[in-house]
């Protein structure tokens, strides 16, 4: 399997990474070094996460070039807006300690500001200092609404995805506007881990129900960023390229979608 996806603008994004979220600051450092240590390209935070030191911290302490790394990070609903958005995106840097980010995204469809926001982040993205921009939680008319303003599309949404949410829907749209998908909380925050068909399957390969998820998003040509404060763990969910689930097992997994969310559904948040 290639080991990345060309986005819509011809850039490389890793398939597989590294997620920060409710990661004390001391561990993001730990776990984004070990986790390039242990092969990982793709470290994925954000403004809220209020991890971005401890990131920063992490990629200086691998010793990693720059170049080799994709680095993600958010702008926070607080801070959407055009002249907001500009002075997050800065902050942002400060603290991770870098010139530039791989990808930037609008982290909530917050109505009356995202397009706004959009605006401010297409002059990010021509200024060279975000290789690549996108959004987070929108759904396929969030989108539409920003493309009634917008000159560039996101290359990429990063949505709730795992076996018992697989937005097969919104997919498919994303598929057919040449938007990358991107998973978060892809081991449904660890409660399918023990599932009897994941278990089942991971025993065919002599692999985790961890690994199994990690492998089938992969295999539905979806990003995906697992989040562990754990080495042994970390080096665990990297360890998914030396086997392949067939196609019979990947529609055992795509059976087990409930529709079920663990987050706040993008068209009724609060925060």
């Amino acid at each position: 399997m290639d080991r990345t996806k060309q986005l819509a603008n011809g850039i490389q994004m890793p398939r597989l990474g590294l997620g920060v979220w409710r990661v004390e600051e001391t561990d993001a450092t730990n776990s984004v070094k070990w986790a390039i240590e242990n092969g990982y390209h793709l470290i994925d935070t954000a403004a809220v996460y209020k991890n971005e030191r401890g990131v920063g911290e992490g990629i200086r302490q691998s010793g990693a070039k720059r170049e080799e790394l994709f680095i993600t990070t958010k702008l926070w609903n607080d801070d959407q807006g055009y002249d907001t958005t500009h002075q997050a995106f800065n902050d942002s840097l400060a603290r991770l300690g870098l010139d530039y980010v791989d990808l930037y995204l609008i982290h909530w469809p917050v109505e009356g500001k995202f397009n706004d926001s959009w605006r401010a982040m297409e002059e990010i993205y021509a200024s060279g200092r975000a290789k690549a921009i996108g959004v987070s939680n929108f759904h396929q008319h969030h989108i539409e609404q920003l493309m009634t303003t917008a000159k560039i599309k996101p290359m990429v949404d990063q949505i709730e995805l795992h076996p018992t949410l697989t937005q097969e829907n919104l997919r498919t749209y994303l598929a057919e506007e040449g938007i990358a998908v991107e998973a978060w909380s892809p081991l449904g925050q660890g409660k399918i881990l023990q599932n009897p068909t994941l278990v089942e399957i991971g025993k065919n390969h002599q692999k985790s129900a961890a690994q199994v998820i990690i492998r089938w998003h992969l295999q539905s040509d979806i990003i995906v960023i697992p989040k562990s404060v754990h080495e042994a763990r970390i080096k665990e969910n990297f360890a998914v390229f030396d086997f392949e689930l067939t196609e019979e097992e990947m529609m055992r997994i795509n059976h087990l979608n409930i529709n079920e969310r663990l987050g706040a559904d993008p068209d009724n948040f609060n925060f």
